[in-house]
């Protein structure tokens, strides 16, 4: 079945799922995220068979959120990096993250708590926020036509 492009949806929402909306893509920038910079790495910590790695990869990097560049330490490899608009991404996996922390049933001991690397507590929850710092509720915020 033949996935429908929303490139064109006037919906900002719908559009950056169109970019980002599967699992991997998300899981990739994750990995990305936390230092991984290699296929292979990438491959081995994701379980992901190749070519569907490949693939996504490919489309990260058309998609302008990531690059590739000759690998670092002079090999034969190429290091996947993360854009400006890749790392922007981690906003978020980090609301992500929170939302499924808070509301998915889970393995508590397994389950990982982001934290502020220099002070290592942990991130305050996202929250909308108005113009003036007002926190909003979901009934108070409306699309604007």
């Amino acid at each position: 079945m033949k996935r429908k492009s929303m490139e064109d949806s006037p919906c900002s929402v719908a559009r950056t799922l169109d970019v980002i909306g599967d699992w991997w893509s998300l899981l990739i920038v994750r990995d990305a995220l936390n230092g991984l910079t290699r296929f292979g790495e990438f491959q081995k910590n994701l379980d992901i068979a190749k070519n569907m790695l490949t693939l996504r990869l490919k489309q990260l990097v058309e998609q302008g959120i990531m690059e590739v560049r000759p690998a670092a330490d002079g090999s034969a490899w190429n290091d996947y990096i993360l854009t400006e608009k890749g790392r922007a991404l981690q906003t978020v996996l980090v609301a992500l993250s929170q939302w499924g922390g808070e509301y998915l049933p889970g393995c508590k001991e397994n389950t990982s708590t982001l934290v502020d690397r220099e002070k290592r507590q942990p991130l305050r929850k996202l929250v909308p926020q108005a113009q003036d710092g007002r926190e909003l509720s979901p009934e108070e915020i409306v699309p604007r036509l």
